[in-house]
């Protein structure tokens, strides 16, 4: 009987997927989930080494105006849009090749927090391909987070990160 890679084992890694990605020979935006935060990070693959050349978490929100009381927001669908957002921005202005976006072992559920980072990525300007027909991202009162209890000054903190 075969036993199964480790990470394979532990859902870290779905090795088929990852061929794919690597043959592809573009770079990539990762996106992850933790318990307090999301982060992104834009990763280059030579020789099936991933390199990361960027990367940032949404703790980094705080430093352009997210509130201290909201900080238990910071892997919200507000903060994963502006993250993307952030990210994208930097991308940018780096001049860095259009990325690919790979989610991972995160499920791939419209209207979610992932969608909501690839609408960041879009509106900072990077071109990613997406059906238009299907309603995949999630409304804009859930982006700038008037279904948070603790309100955040969204359009201040966007217009920081778009300066």
């Amino acid at each position: 009987m075969k036993v199964q890679k480790r990470r394979r084992r532990e859902a870290k890694t779905n090795y088929s997927k990852r061929i794919k990605l690597l043959k592809g020979n573009s770079p990539r935006v990762v996106f992850r989930k933790t318990n307090k935060y999301v982060i992104a990070q834009y990763v280059t693959s030579k020789h099936a080494q991933d390199k990361i050349e960027m990367g940032i978490n949404s703790k980094i929100l705080l430093k352009y105006g997210w509130p201290k009381q909201a900080e238990g927001g910071l892997k919200s669908i507000p903060a994963s849009y502006l993250t993307g957002l952030l990210i994208g921005k930097k991308i940018i202005e780096k001049k860095l090749e259009t990325p690919i976006i790979d989610f991972g072992m995160i499920r791939n559920l419209h209207k979610t927090k992932i969608y909501a980072f690839m609408k960041g990525l879009i509106d900072a300007g990077i071109k990613i391909k997406f059906d238009e027909k299907k309603d995949i991202f999630p409304s804009n009162e859930r982006i700038k987070g008037e279904h948070l209890r603790n309100k955040i000054p969204f359009e201040q903190i966007k217009s920081k990160i778009e300066e």
